[in-house]
């Protein structure tokens, strides 16, 4: 991007930062704003020029401040990040506005680019219809500890978005701009006073709120726009789809409230009370839009005619005002939102705040909303109001078939270990003499297809069980009665973390069977059950697993019940923890094409649900670009995706720029399942040298992470983990279980702290040596083999690419004060410098395969972002070190405490995709 095409971001990020430090200096004083002033300077001379008389100016001075002055400048360089991310992520609407109103060329990623490629290479618009009929593109939202952002900080930041945006969309007087400059100065005034950090630990409760203010800020508005813009380009294409309306194919999904896997808070009545949360959100957003609605539908029976469905539909209406008596469309509203409100107060005991006009019989389930809703929208189009139902109407229409009764599908999940428990107990207690945790696998495949197939209770209500046992039959009990209240759609998964074995899958049936969700007599099933396969070892093995689940004529009953659809859900965050970063991502390419052979074998339709975090550690990276390098037949027009952590608010925070990744996702699935360009078979050599490569991988960072003695302690003395487990960013413990063991410790934090030490060792280890290996045992061929698969197969470029990123925001230097966290001077000698050489060799063998000079210089755009914000990051991680040696040698002065758990905070937001 051209200096030119960034004048604007720069404008913002000065006065952004002008403010801030205006801010500051009315606030605390001249001394407070000099010292913060310096501290700047002097990092972006280092940063700039690599001057190291300022970096040693610059790490005097902060470990010279006392506890109040480190606090001041961790708060000044937190919240500049998060300005910074405001003022980008405004850019990136404006360079998208721009590029539209200038009428240029349709961008890759966009719905309309991906359109006009489609009929390009020959789709016709038949084709596009029957691939919409059975298209599913969810996203999932997951409630992880690495959301460290309070919801009024993101409130703050709102206000802040929006007057960035009243001054790029309008053409200000200069009265009106001083009033802006007011306001935006008023906006950083009360961002600077509000509390950064949480002062207790979040509920689950508390992150299902903090998750439903995104519908607030983007999903039930900006999806219905999403979907009126592809059926509008659709019809751009081809006239004859004018009144054509596409299915529901994109829907939110979420785990918060349902995610169980590690997390003792999630119950049934927290299952309850989150589905009712959910359900307020979706009641109160169509009760306020009908209400608007009727005031806009203000057409007399005299100037317009309409259908005798809407006639009825009014005649219906318990509104009986004289001063509507001649409005149809207003009586037809009124009538529709007086039996809306009759459901809400049905099924959540609660009132709207503007009052029905009478009692009317309630909504027994969103489609009868949705036949009411389409009589008023074809009574306007049949008698020459078709203009009218193109504005709220539309988009409502749109929300109740996308969100229903339940707002989002909230999907259940829980380890195979605790359902293990749970059926070994209920068979032990009608059946002594049962030991079914002695069975072999094929003995316990054999009992349980027996307990499935048959319609006799396991559970008694007579016996007394365990509390986990109890809980676990609680909550699916919950999910059914959630279906009877909400719809089918309200709980449609279960996800079972930690499959290895058919076992696991027929154990979670038995406790579905015992809960209402599946019947045996029927042979079907009311829930999708979804292996989790998360470890090297179950991606190996998931082919296998589920070639036998296919073969057991029980379970493909049960399959036949949900339209022989089959989900499977690969782990990227622990198989990356287990096996490093480039075995994680090869063994999941091969799992992918191991179960598309297994599942054409059986005709069953594969769905994947990608578990992909935020960072690259996790999985993460461009969604686009990922969704692309999937190998052949592995979409299928189907996709879930989980979405993690602050890259939630990074995406979806801000409404244009959360429109802008639900398409991305759209387009990318289109193009993956239609565009035979998208992927073509890798060269045999590839696959070859590919295999070669990750086990040189695998064998090297196993032997750092697991094998090297001392490195547990090194990795819990060298980052912030221990901190991180004590901060107040998530309902979920940081380990599975009460140890320290790197086994036992989630991926989660263990990526998010490698992050904030600034190494990212996750997302790169173990690439450097295994190259190395590979070009000694391949001399003359081996760099023009990885030279032409960086350009030749998505699949390997992708994984260049997102290396790449990684790496640019690594700084070997701030991770080698960490390491001097590091009490024992003989294990940090052992084991820094080895990651030292392993990063160098890592950076030297990307350039030399992609042919760059410099890291990014194909991605301007994370470049630019790079030079904008990581000069105001650096200060942030040399405090944070100094107040960890502080705190761990034995200052209690909470400050210190807090001190680190503010620039935790402000190093997350800097990097954004951290965790």
């Amino acid at each position: 991007m051209s200096d030119d095409k960034d004048q604007n971001l720069r404008e913002d990020i000065r006065r952004l930062g002008r403010i801030l430090g205006d801010t500051v200096r009315n606030q605390h004083g001249d001394e407070v704003f000099d010292l913060i002033e310096q501290v700047r300077q002097n990092s972006i001379r280092f940063r700039r020029d690599a001057d190291e008389a300022a970096r040693a100016e610059l790490e005097t001075t902060l470990d010279t401040l006392t506890n109040d002055q480190t606090t001041q400048v961790i708060r000044a360089f937190s919240y500049f990040s998060h300005l910074v991310n405001l003022a980008e992520d405004q850019h990136h609407v404006r360079r998208t506005r721009a590029h539209l109103i200038a009428g240029s060329a349709p961008r890759q990623g966009s719905l309309a680019h991906t359109i006009e490629a489609l009929y390009n290479t020959g789709h016709s618009s038949q084709q596009l219809l029957d691939f919409f009929q059975t298209a599913q593109v969810f996203p999932v939202l997951t409630a992880h500890p690495t959301e460290v952002q309070r919801k009024s900080i993101l409130n703050c930041q709102m206000v802040i978005t929006r007057l960035l945006d009243e001054r790029d969309r309008m053409q200000l007087t200069p009265e009106e701009s001083a009033a802006n400059e007011e306001a935006l100065g008023r906006a950083v005034l009360t961002l600077w006073q509000t509390r950064m950090l949480r002062t207790s630990k979040l509920s689950v409760l508390d992150e299902v709120e903090n998750g439903l203010s995104f519908y607030d800020y983007t999903f039930l508005r900006e999806l219905p726009q999403l979907y009126a813009g592809l059926e509008d380009l659709l019809t751009s294409k081809d006239a004859a789809l004018t009144q054509t309306e596409l299915p529901s194919f994109m829907k939110m999904g979420s785990w918060i409230g349902g995610d169980r896997d590690g997390n003792p808070f999630v119950t049934a009545t927290v299952l309850e009370k989150t589905l009712a949360m959910q359900a307020t959100r979706a009641f109160k957003f169509y009760l306020d839009e009908l209400h608007t609605l009727g005031s806009q539908l203000s057409m007399a029976n005299l100037l317009v005619k309409v259908s005798d469905d809407l006639l009825a539909l009014a005649q219906r209406s318990p509104d009986h005002s004289p001063h509507r008596a001649d409005e149809p469309y207003r009586l037809a509203i009124s009538g529709v939102y007086a039996r809306l409100s009759a459901t809400y107060k049905q099924l959540l005991d609660l009132e709207p705040v503007i009052h029905p006009s009478g009692i009317a019989e309630p909504y027994a389930t969103a489609e009868e909303l949705v036949a009411d809703l389409d009589i008023v929208h074809h009574s306007l189009h049949a008698n020459g109001s078709a203009a009218i139902t193109r504005g709220r109407l539309r988009h409502l229409r749109r929300a109740v078939k996308v969100f229903g009764f339940y707002l989002a599908p909230l999907d259940l999940r829980q380890n195979s270990d605790v359902h293990e428990r749970v059926v070994h107990e209920l068979l032990q207690a009608a059946n002594p003499e049962l030991k079914y945790l002695d069975l072999n696998e094929e003995q316990r495949i054999e009992v349980l297809i027996r307990e499935i197939s048959s319609a006799r209770p396991l559970a008694s209500p007579y016996l007394n069980y365990s509390e986990e046992t109890q809980s676990e039959l609680a909550i699916y009990r919950a999910a059914c009665t959630a279906q009877q209240r909400y719809g089918k759609g309200a709980v449609p998964n279960c996800i079972i973390s930690k499959t290895d074995g058919v076992s696991d899958m027929l154990e979670l049936a038995l406790l579905l069977k015992e809960s209402g969700l599946l019947h045996p007599a029927e042979g079907r099933v009311d829930v999708n059950i979804i292996p989790l396969f998360e470890t090297i070892g179950d991606l190996q093995n998931s082919a296998p697993v589920m070639d036998r689940l296919f073969g057991i004529p029980a379970y493909a009953r049960l399959l036949a019940s949900r339209n022989n659809a089959q989900e499977v859900m690969l782990g990227y965050s622990d198989s990356n923890k287990d096996g490093g970063f480039l075995t994680s991502g090869w063994e999941l390419y091969k799992a992918e094409l191991d179960l598309v052979e297994v599942f054409a074998k059986h005709q069953v339709r594969l769905r994947l649900f990608h578990g992909r975090g935020g960072s690259v550690g996790r999985g993460g990276g461009p969604s686009y670009q990922a969704i692309l390098a999937q190998p052949a037949g592995a979409v299928q027009g189907q996709i879930r995706l989980t979405e993690q952590g602050e890259v939630i608010t990074a995406k979806y925070g801000n409404p244009e720029v959360g429109r802008r990744n639900l398409e991305v996702l759209a387009a990318a699935t289109m193009e993956a399942s239609l565009l035979a360009y998208t992927e073509t078979a890798p060269r045999p050599e590839f696959l070859s040298a590919m295999e070669e490569l990750s086990d040189h991988a695998f064998k090297a960072y196993r032997n750092l992470v697991y094998e090297t003695e001392g490195f547990e302690q090194y990795f819990w003395e060298s980052t912030v983990i221990s901190e991180i487990a004590g901060l107040n960013i998530g309902s979920r413990p940081a380990s599975r279980k009460k140890s320290t063991a790197i086994e036992d410790l989630r991926a989660i934090p263990w990526v998010f702290s490698w992050s904030q030490c600034r190494l990212m060792l996750p997302g790169w280890f173990g690439f450097g040596s295994a190259v190395q290996s590979y070009l000694t045992a391949h001399p003359d061929t081996g760099m023009q083999t990885l030279q032409a698969m960086f350009r030749e197969w998505s699949f390997f470029s992708t994984v260049l690419s997102n290396m790449e990123m990684v790496l640019a925001k690594s700084d070997i230097g701030i991770a080698s004060r960490y390491a001097q966290l590091v009490k024992d001077d003989s294990l940090r000698n052992r084991i820094f410098p080895r990651i030292q050489a392993e990063h160098e060799a890592t950076i030297d063998i990307l350039k030399a395969i992609s042919g760059q000079d410099e890291l990014l210089a194909a991605n301007p755009l994370l470049a630019r972002s790079i030079r904008n914000r990581f000069p105001y990051l650096s200060p942030l991680n040399h405090v944070q070190v100094e107040l960890l040696e502080r705190y761990r040698n034995g200052d209690e002065d909470e400050r210190v405490r807090r001190g680190i758990h503010l620039s935790i905070n402000g190093i997350a937001a800097g990097l954004r995709n951290s965790g």
